[in-house]
């Protein structure tokens, strides 16, 4: 039985649960969405990005970042387990 492909910003992130465990990557590559953001966050350029992953484009990096925003969009309780 084929699992479904979730697809979020026209496309560019999806969610598969058979390529990278499920993780969020962009347009079914095996780059994921949280590779891209750590990239950025210690300081890698788009194009030092895009140099390194030579199949994504701009619209890509851009992606990430607003799928990663609208994450943080949500509201998380944490709870105390034991």
């Amino acid at each position: 039985m084929k699992t479904k492909t979730e697809k979020f910003l026209k496309g560019r992130i999806t969610i598969d649960p058979d390529l990278c465990n499920g993780k969020p990557t962009i347009r079914g590559k095996r780059i994921t969405v949280q590779t891209i953001v750590e990239f950025l966050s210690v300081g890698e350029s788009h194009d030092e990005i895009l140099n390194q992953f030579p199949s994504l484009d701009e619209s890509d990096i851009q992606a990430c970042l607003q799928f990663a925003s609208q994450l943080m969009d949500h509201k998380y309780m944490l709870k105390e387990i034991a």
